[in-house]
Order: structure tokens, then sequence, then C-alpha cells
């Protein structure tokens, strides 16, 4: 019962569940979101529904629904996630360079000329 009880604890379980949970509730906003973009394109050009469109009997029409919805969701990831977290996360790595390119200052070159000698003395001591 312990091993079961630990494999339960883990933290990545429980960070995987998370995930799912956050991501099937996430899979609603954007299906929200496609719907209503979906609504918008129809003022255009009457609704945009294409599961009637069956071109030599095949139902093409469904496949063009299913490829549009992804095209909008991988748009919604994209830009609403992903390149939002991009720049948060390569400002967070500029500020963190500059905090430690300001801890530790380069050496002067006498700094460096005296590490020199002291290292060709203690070679030529050995």
């Amino acid at each position: 019962m312990k091993g079961f009880k630990d494999f339960l604890m883990q933290g990545n379980l429980i960070e995987l569940a998370t995930a799912v949970i956050l991501g099937t509730s996430f899979a609603a906003v954007v299906a929200a979101f496609t719907n209503i973009l979906m609504s918008f394109i129809g003022f255009f050009g009457g609704v945009p529904d294409f599961s009637a469109f069956t071109p030599l009997g095949l139902p093409v029409g469904v496949f063009v629904n299913a490829l549009i919805a992804f095209v909008i969701v991988g748009a919604v990831l994209y830009f609403g996630v992903i390149k939002p977290y991009t720049a948060m996360k390569e400002a967070a790595d500029r500020r963190l360079k500059a905090e430690t390119d300001a801890e530790a200052p380069a050496p002067t070159t006498d700094e460096l000329l005296a590490e020199i000698r002291d290292l060709l003395k203690a070679n030529n001591a050995h």
C-alpha cells in the first residue's frame, strides 16, 4: 500500500494530472473561440460549415471543418501561449544574465598578467 501511495504522490504524476485538467479546460475555451471566429467568417460568406461538401461521394467537408478548427487552435496556442511564454522566458534569461554579469566583474589586464606570471612560475618550479 505504501508503494501505491508513493506512486500517487510523485511530483510528475501530480503535474501531469494538472496539465490534463488545464488542457481540457483550455480546449473548451479554444472551441468557444473557434465557434465565435467561424461565426464571424460566416458574416462574409454564409455559415462556414463544409460538412455537406461531398465531391464524388467522399465526405471531404468534415475533414475541411476539422482542418479549419485545427488551424485556429494552432494559431490560438501559438499567439496566445507560445509567443508570450517565449518572450517572458527570454526577458527572464536576459535579466538573469545581467544580474550574473553585474556580480562578477571582468578581471583587469593587470590581474590577468599577474595570474599568467604566477602560472609560469609554478610551471618552472616543477
